[in-house]
């Protein structure tokens, strides 16, 4: 039974961090399309699909695992819930990354495939500035006090439009249109598209979100000390495995 609802889990944070990148990817796509000659207008075209999707599939997928879609709030989870026996185990944690890593890669592929690109197009647009790289601690630790106040204050089904705003909003207010996201980082490497990141920014990136995880946790602690006993409901309540802890 536990290893059933684990996989149930796992497949529906790969199906869903998918979806997700292919929203990412295929409205900057459509973006380009349809205003070649408006940057303002392309970021707008591609944020405001994003923060939809996002909210529909925290609705969709969230009741099986609580839509993590995110490294960075499965590794919180973690480890706020830890000393509480709430929230994702070790185990779980891994298997969390690993599947929302592989569904960004998988839906950069779909998203290139729709629009009739070639499957894996490497991004050549370089993100590589420390101007960017701290938009990026911006957009993790705002997006870890959305949620874990959400859940602390005991409002977690507002949580789809709460954190599909917050991001549709970091587009705008971060210097890097907020990835937020080590796995979502990784899968943007993979098209050649308006939404892509060179491979050679990704580590970039992906160091500030574990430092904006390092300053997130410590300001959900400092702010809701008591948030770790509500981690089983992050983004939202969802299922959980009959034994959780050994």
């Amino acid at each position: 039974m536990h290893q059933t609802t684990l996989w149930r889990r796992l497949l529906a944070e790969f199906l869903g961090t998918a979806l997700l990148v292919t929203a990412v990817v295929g409205s900057g796509i459509m973006a380009v399309e349809l205003s070649p000659n408006d940057v303002g207008l392309q970021l707008l075209e591609n944020s405001v699909p994003t923060a939809f999707a996002l909210g529909a599939l925290i609705l969709t997928f969230g009741p099986v695992s609580g839509a993590h879609f995110n490294p960075v709030v499965s590794a919180a989870d973690w480890f706020l819930g830890r000393r509480h026996g709430t929230g994702l185990t070790l185990t779980d944690l891994g298997g969390y990354a690993v599947a929302q890593t592989l569904g960004a890669i998988a839906g950069s592929i779909l998203a290139n495939l729709m629009f009739d690109l070639a499957p894996i197009t490497m991004s050549t647009k370089q993100r590589a500035d420390g101007h960017l790289w701290l938009g990026e601690i911006v957009a993790v630790v705002g997006l870890l006090l959305l949620i874990f106040a959400l859940v602390r204050s005991g409002r977690a089904s507002v949580a789809p439009a709460a954190v599909g705003a917050y991001i549709g909003a970091a587009y705008w207010f971060t210097s890097s249109t907020s990835f937020a996201n080590p796995a979502v980082t990784v899968g943007r490497a993979f098209t050649d598209t308006f939404a892509g990141i060179a491979p050679a920014s990704v580590p970039g990136f992906v160091v500030a979100q574990l430092v904006g995880l390092l300053l997130g946790v410590g300001l959900v602690l400092a702010l809701y000390p008591h948030a770790g006993e509500n981690a089983d409901a992050v983004v939202v309540p969802h299922d959980a495995d009959p034994v959780r802890r050994p």
